[in-house]
């Protein structure tokens, strides 16, 4: 009677650890490809709403240590152009996304041109769908990208 009551409350617990664990919305790594290219065409576009509605709404941007940081989706939306959108054409380009699905991290290397052009590295975790955090990384560089990786492609 007792290892019966035992396996039952065993089950129970683990029936509800997966109810809970498919409750949380994860993303595989080509959702995360889908979610970054969702973000890069929206800045393309200058959708400032789009753009903010890929990161949670207590999302954290960052450019390490102190050069930039952004809290929640509606400071987002300021930073990226807002209702009026911005004044100049944002141009994102993905070179390489890698994903742990496990962790729900990823990173992906970048070109962007806004005024000037960098190539860089932003850092991505994902919870529910969404970006919750972002740190990047990246240099300043007039050349592309072909140039500015030089001998190491791949």
């Amino acid at each position: 009677m007792k290892l019966r009551l035992l396996l039952l409350c065993a089950l129970t617990l683990l029936t509800a650890l997966f109810v809970a664990e498919a409750k949380e919305q994860r993303i595989t790594s080509k959702g995360f490809e889908r979610l970054m290219q969702l973000l890069a065409n929206s800045w393309n576009k200058s959708d400032a709403r789009k753009a903010a509605d890929c990161f949670a709404e207590d999302a954290i941007y960052s450019e390490p240590p102190d050069k930039q940081l952004y809290k929640g989706r509606a400071e987002l939306f300021k930073f990226f152009g807002g209702s009026e959108g911005r004044k100049s054409a944002m141009k994102m380009t993905w070179h390489h996304l890698v994903f742990d699905e496990e962790k729900q991290v990823g990173a992906g290397e970048f070109t962007f041109e806004f005024g000037s052009k960098v190539h860089g590295v932003a850092m991505v975790k994902v919870a529910e769908g969404k970006i919750s955090h972002w740190r990047e990384y990246w240099y300043e560089s007039d050349l592309d990208w072909e140039e500015f990786i030089g001998e190491n492609k791949f």
